[in-house]
């Protein structure tokens, strides 16, 4: 079946971490209730237009265990999707208590994603995380106990409190567990304008303690069964995460709730940014739109080309004109293109010279 995602925004935070930019809020747990009841108005708006079965759905924001596990079943209950659809639910390490786990799992959940970043108090500390240095422990156990099967940590690096020691420490954290995560990604911190990290330079990462972090984490990873899928992503074998193949194999997929992104048929349009503008605008019967745009065959190309090229599947060799410049930054086997393990984090040098790039 022709993949499509289905994307579910929670916009709600008990604390924002000194580095989030995203659309997520630490003061609007009043608006929860209706947020949800205006959540399941639009999916079912999009279910009357024979929106198509989702083969995989993702919640997302924000923190969607801000929202009690009815309600969150209830969201998940409204969505069409296929018999084998995986199901993935982002949650605080902190929220992450056996009866929560057991309620996702009894309403549909099947694979869970949490935040963890580091396991070292210092880094915790200056990311602005609240949970424990030990929650990586208790929240592997209670994922097992509660019958997960596949599930991912997150870890952040690039923090000024992080050392190499730092991040080689964390990873023996993780993959010395009983039930180790089978799915970890890794991300470079970055200090967005509008946020504690932003306005504060002294903070900022430095790009090649950043990439000496990064470096340590994929040849870890890699030399511990774990298989490089994306720039900051890696699994062992079976454990990827099949939403995150939509959007790098640039497939269809729809966006619900506040500030949620769509993409169907090259169009790409996206809803208002706050709860609050959302909610109003469903209860009055309004499509809560907030921008679109159509897309062009030439910029689907680069997209497509951009996407692919963050993966271990790559481009053909057909997408460049030339590699001379970036000879150094790629691998070709089978005619096809794939970035070096150190070109990762350089990847737009690359992108930059695809032949479909505007």
């Amino acid at each position: 079946m022709t993949p499509f995602g289905v994307y579910v925004h929670v916009p709600f935070c008990a604390h924002r971490c000194d580095y989030c930019a995203f659309a997520t809020y630490d003061d609007r747990d009043h608006l929860r209730e209706d947020y949800v009841a205006a959540l399941t108005q639009e999916i079912a708006w999009g279910v009357a237009e024979g929106t198509p079965l989702a083969t995989s759905v993702f919640f997302g924001g924000g923190t969607p265990s801000r929202l009690e596990p009815e309600q969150l079943v209830g969201i998940l209950a409204a969505i069409p999707r296929t018999a084998d659809a995986e199901v993935t639910v982002e949650c605080n390490p902190e929220d992450a208590t056996l009866e929560r786990l057991l309620a996702y799992r009894a309403g549909g959940v099947n694979r869970m994603s949490y935040g963890v970043q580091s396991t070292r108090p210092a880094v915790l500390a200056d990311l602005g995380r609240r949970h424990g240095t030990m929650a990586h422990e208790e929240v592997s156990r209670l994922t097992h106990e509660a019958g997960f099967t596949t599930w991912n940590m997150d870890l952040i690096v690039g923090s000024r409190a992080e050392t190499l020691a730092d991040v080689r420490a964390t990873l023996e954290d993780l993959l010395g567990l009983e039930f180790a995560p089978p799915h970890i990604s890794c991300y470079a911190l970055t200090p967005e304008p509008a946020t504690a990290l932003g306005r504060d330079p002294a903070r900022h990462p430095d790009e090649d303690d950043t990439a000496d972090a990064y470096d340590l984490v994929g040849a870890t990873l890699e030399s511990n069964g774990y298989e490089w899928e994306e720039i900051s992503n890696w699994a062992r074998p079976g454990h990827e995460c099949r939403h995150n193949h939509v959007y790098w194999d640039h497939e269809d997929y729809v966006g619900y709730g506040s500030a949620a992104h769509s993409h169907r048929h090259g169009r790409r349009y996206w809803n208002v940014r706050t709860p609050e503008r959302y909610i109003d605008m469903v209860r009055r019967g309004e499509r809560p739109l907030g921008g679109e745009e159509v897309l062009d065959e030439a910029t689907q190309a680069f997209e497509r080309d951009s996407l692919a090229l963050r993966t271990r599947r790559g481009v053909p060799v057909e997408a460049f004109a030339s590699l001379d410049e970036i000879r150094h930054l790629v691998e070709v086997e089978a005619g096809r293109v794939t970035l070096t393990p150190r070109a990762r984090l350089v990847a737009n040098q690359v992108i930059l010279r695809l032949s479909s790039s505007p």
